[in-house]
């Protein structure tokens, strides 16, 4: 588990606590390669097909860490948020969910 003070683009700072932190880079690092590996594909010349196909698998696996990243930062994040009345944080959560989900 990891903590960081996290400055927010609003006036308080608070600690972020995600208990994923390495799991979170496993799976950034994991989702790097597997694009190189989409570049490459490209490069080459393989069929549109293949790469849309491995495409979609990255795509998948950073939608999975984001969730798990999400997932950290309601169990922490915005449980603090809550219990401090921290309306703010709540509105950034809900923007970036829209964006995440966009």
């Amino acid at each position: 588990m990891s903590e960081s003070a996290h400055p927010h683009n609003h006036s308080h700072e608070h600690i972020h606590t995600h208990e994923h932190t390495k799991a979170v880079l496993d799976r950034l690092s994991r989702a790097t390669g597997h694009l190189e590996s989409v570049r490459r594909m490209v490069q080459d010349g393989r069929s549109c097909p293949e790469v849309l196909i491995q495409l979609a698998a990255v795509r998948a696996a950073l939608n999975s860490t984001g969730k798990l990243i999400l997932k950290d930062h309601i169990d922490h994040c915005i449980v603090d948020a809550i219990e401090s009345h921290d309306d703010k944080a709540l509105e950034e959560l809900n923007r970036a969910i829209d964006q995440f989900i966009d």
